[in-house]
C-alpha cells in the first residue's frame, strides 16, 4: 500500500486504458441490438423481483460486515455499526474511484472510527479479498460439475467439466501453499526464491521478500469459533449475491437451474478484474450477455437483464454509501494524505 494521493494531476494511463476497453465492450454490445426488442424486454419486465433482490445485495453486505469483524478479531474487537457502514463506503467508492481504491477508502474509514492503523485494517482485507476468492473458486467448482446447458451446448458443456477439474486442482494447490506459508514460512520461500532464481535472480528476491511481507502482516483467526465465523460467513456472502442473480432472471421470465446463477455470477468476478472505467461499464456488461448466451438466450434480453442487474449492484451501495460519507464527514480527497501521515507515524 503506498502513501500516494487518490488524485494526481497527470491523466492515469490505466484508467485511460480501462476506458478505452468500456468503450470497445459497448461499442460491441450495442452495435447489432435492436432496441425495440430491448424495450418489449424492459416492458415484460416483473418489477417486483426487484424488491427482494435489493434486500438480499443489502444483505450480502452486511454479512460481508460480519465477516470482516471476525478477521479483525485478532487485531481488535469491532462495532459491526461501525463495520457495516465502512462496508459500504468502501464499496461505494470502489464504483466511483478508479484502480478498486475503494479498498484504502474502507480501511481509512474504520481505522479513523476504530482507532487502528489503516495499515493494519488494509491487512485484513487483503485476507477478506483471499476469503472471497477461495469461496469464488468453490462455486466455480460446483458450477462446473453441476451446470447443464442447453441441446446444441455439448462442447462447452464438456470444456467446463474440463475446467471443473482444473479449478479443483487449482483450488487444493493454494490451500496447500498458503498452509505451507503460514506454518512452514522459511522453508516455503526458500522453495519459491530457488524456482523462480534460474529466471530472475531479482525476481526470486523480491518475490520472497513480498511473500514474508505478506503472511507477517496478516493476522489468521485460530480459534474454531472465529474459523467457523470466516467460513460460513463467506459461503452466506456470495449466497445472498447470487440469490439476487437468479431474481432478475425470474424478472424476466427465465426460470432457470440456480446452477445459471451461479455460473453468470463468475463471469460477472471475472469482468471486475479486467481494466475497465469506474463502475466496471461494459466489461460487466459483456461477461453478462456472454454468460446468458451459453442459455440461448438472445442478445436483447440478455443485455437488458445485464443493464438491470449492473444497476442493481451499482446505484443503492452507491447512494448509501455517499450517505455513510456525508454522515461521517469523510473526504475522500484527503484520504490519501492522511495515510500517507500516518504511514510516517508507523515504525
Amino acid at each position: 500500500m503506498t502513501g500516494a494521493r487518490l488524485t494526481t494531476q497527470k491523466p492515469d494511463k490505466k484508467l485511460l486504458i480501462g476506458i478505452a476497453i468500456s468503450a470497445l465492450c459497448l461499442f460491441l454490445l450495442f452495435r447489432k441490438i435492436d432496441f425495440r426488442k430491448m424495450a418489449d424486454a424492459f416492458a415484460a419486465m416483473d418489477y417486483r423481483y426487484l424488491v427482494p433482490a435489493l434486500v438480499l445485495t443489502f444483505v450480502s453486505y452486511y454479512l460481508r460486515a460480519v465477516r470482516w469483524k471476525f478477521l479483525l478479531a485478532p487485531i481488535k474487537s469491532t462495532r459491526l455499526g461501525n463495520l457495516f457502514p465502512s462496508t459500504l463506503i468502501g464499496y461505494m467508492a470502489n464504483n466511483l474511484l478508479p484502480a478498486r481504491l475503494g479498498e484504502l477508502v474502507r480501511a481509512h474509514s474504520l481505522g479513523q472510527k476504530e482507532g487502528i492503523g489503516t495499515s493494519a485494517v488494509f491487512a485484513s482485507l487483503v485476507l477478506d479479498r483471499l476469503c472471497d476468492g477461495f469461496t469464488v473458486l468453490l462455486v466455480l467448482l460446483i458450477t462446473f460439475f453441476t451446470i447443464k446447458l442447453p441441446s446444441g451446448m455439448e462442447r462447452v458443456q464438456h470444456g467446463l467439466v474440463t475446467g471443473g477439474y482444473v479449478t479443483f486442482a487449482l483450488y487444493l494447490f493454494v490451500l496447500a501453499f498458503l498452509f505451507l506459508l503460514r506454518w512452514r514460512t522459511e522453508f516455503t520461500v526458500k522453495v519459491v526464491t530457488r524456482v523462480l532464481h534460474p529466471f530472475s535472480a531479482r525476481l526470486a528476491e523480491h518475490a520472497g521478500a513480498l511473500l514474508v511481507s505478506f503472511i507477517s502482516g496478516i493476522r489468521i483467526p485460530t480459534s474454531i469459533s472465529g474459523i467457523s465465523g470466516v467460513a460460513v460467513s463467506s459461503l452466506l456472502v456470495w449466497a445472498t449475491a447470487i440469490w439476487p442473480v437468479d431474481l432478475m432472471l425470474r424478472s424476466f421470465g427465465l426460470f432457470l437451474p440456480p446452477s445459471a446463477s451461479m455460473f453468470i455470477m463468475v463471469f460477472l468476478v471475472f469482468a471486475v478484474m479486467v481494466p475497465a472505467s469506474p463502475g466496471f461499464i461494459g466489461t460487466y456488461h459483456i461477461a453478462c450477455v456472454t454468460a446468458l448466451s451459453a442459455f440461448q438466450i438472445g442478445s436483447e434480453k440478455a443485455l437488458s437483464i445485464a443493464i438491470v442487474i449492473h444497476a442493481m449492484g451499482f446505484f443503492p451501495v452507491t447512494v448509501v454509501g455517499l450517505y455513510c460519507l456525508w454522515r461521517d464527514k469523510v473526504s475522500i480527497r484527503s484520504i490519501g494524505v492522511t495515510n500517507t501521515e500516518e504511514q510516517l507515524r508507523e515504525p
